[in-house]
């Protein structure tokens, strides 16, 4: 390849982003220029997901699309998760694709591109055998900037048993960034003077066990306040239930830079249904955790994911889940039917819940759930709220609190210009289901 221009497509969640940013950085540094349209580009690229079928579609959907219309001498690329497990049926199915590159091994996107011909008969298959996400980065920073936030990776991976993921098949198990880079990489990130701070994995509560730490997160968490005093807000992403520590309440409590927000994915709330999933079961260990974080944080959000229709899901173990979302009212819910997936360990389980029961139970959930959100906003119109701006147009506002992470919860509509990339004080004047409208407070 002798151009010097590429297109970069990003699938799926903010820890894809991480990566596509950090093979984007290695372009650069190799002289090459990213451009906003396929059309224009000597490099096509696709950093693809795998997670679960509507995923994989949107993936295939995003490949062929660029493979109909790829111009003579252009190459294209496909990257990621879904390259990594279904590396042959991608080039049976989609003529085209030159390059084929695992998610294992994103930091050789040079080799691949410097390696692929155009309109060359097969693709060219990038993908060592390696049971571990690699470290060996070339010095990119593992992190995507957007707006005054950033998404920061302290690891890759995964050991969990979960019966029902392909992540451990598609990124092999848990492997901790060290310390020193991350801490690194959080000061360079203040001095670009990023306000919000999102640390990202997998299950962030692992951090350090492969390297032989305890309390691996609190330990990093305690030095990453003392590394960069300057970022205001330092958010938590998935955490593992079982492994929320006592000294991580205490380091989240006690540094008012980390946020009192956590995103602990518990995926059902019925002991039964959490053994068919391989997941821990002690429903008294998660009230007494979430008691003890709220008398530690009484501002603290909570927000959680629960799948439904789960193979051998009762009516009663449904139940069973909707009565503990009552009692616990967590801030923010995300629901997802169950996604029958090959070579997990759900496999020999088979999808028998038919879909519009999947459906029928997951609308409920999120009925009840909309009205605890509902009310939980609406308890605080008159208080007042830090917010990030994020945007602005007219005389509107739009950011998000602390009880807001990016994407998947709420947003707070604020009357008037703030300044984007900063936090403003707020006062709350309105609640909706998701959002809040405010009006700034000079």
């Amino acid at each position: 390849m002798t151009g010097k221009t590429f297109y970069l497509a990003s699938l799926g969640c903010a820890k894809n982003t991480v990566d596509s940013d950090s093979m984007a950085a290695l372009l650069y540094n190799d002289g090459y220029t990213p451009v906003e349209k396929p059309g224009r580009a000597d490099v096509l690229i696709v950093n693809t997901c795998g997670f679960i079928q509507p995923a994989r579609d949107e993936s295939l959907k995003v490949l062929r699309k660029l493979a109909k219309n790829k111009k003579d001498g252009q190459v294209l690329i496909a990257a990621g998760c879904l390259t990594e497990r279904y590396r042959q049926q991608i080039a049976e199915q989609i003529r085209g694709i030159d390059g084929i590159l695992g998610t294992r091994r994103w930091m050789d996107i040079l080799d691949v591109i410097h390696a692929v011909r155009p309109g060359q008969p097969h693709p060219l298959y990038h993908l060592p055998e390696t049971p571990i996400i690699g470290l060996d980065e070339h010095g990119v920073m593992r992190a995507s900037i957007q707006g005054g936030s950033a998404y920061l990776k302290i690891a890759d991976g995964c050991r969990r048993p979960c019966a029902f993921c392909a992540i451990p098949l598609i990124k092999g198990t848990a492997v901790s960034r060290p310390a020193d880079v991350i801490l690194d990489e959080a000061r360079q990130l203040q001095d670009m003077d990023i306000q919000e701070l999102i640390l990202i994995a997998q299950d962030t509560t692992d951090y350090g066990h492969d390297l032989g730490i305890k309390d691996g997160l609190a330990k990093l968490l305690a030095r990453l306040v003392a590394a960069a005093p300057e970022i205001p807000w330092i958010r938590l992403l998935y955490a593992y239930p079982g492994y929320v520590t006592d000294a991580l309440i205490d380091v989240m409590a006690g540094n008012q830079q980390i946020l009192p927000y956590l995103d602990i994915p518990l995926q059902h709330a019925h002991p039964d249904v959490l053994r068919r999933m391989k997941r821990p079961a002690d429903i008294d260990w998660v009230y007494r955790t979430l008691s003890k974080m709220r008398q530690a944080m009484p501002d603290l959000a909570l927000r959680t994911t629960f799948i439904v229709g789960y193979p051998g899901e009762t009516e009663a173990e449904f139940q069973t889940l909707l009565d503990f979302i009552s009692a616990i009212k967590f801030d923010h819910v995300g629901v997802f039917p169950f996604s029958f997936e090959q070579g997990t360990a759900s496999e020999p389980l088979g999808d028998p819940i038919p879909e519009e029961v999947k459906n029928e139970r997951m609308a409920r959930l999120m009925e009840l759930q909309e009205s605890i959100s509902l009310a939980k906003n609406q308890a605080l119109v008159g208080k007042t709220l830090d917010v990030l701006i994020e945007g602005k147009d007219k005389d509107i506002s739009v950011g998000r609190s602390y009880r807001d992470a990016p994407e998947i919860d709420g947003l707070t509509i604020i009357e008037g210009q703030a300044p984007v990339g900063e936090i403003v004080k707020t006062r709350i004047t309105g609640a909706m289901v998701h959002d809040l409208t405010a009006q700034l407070i000079s």
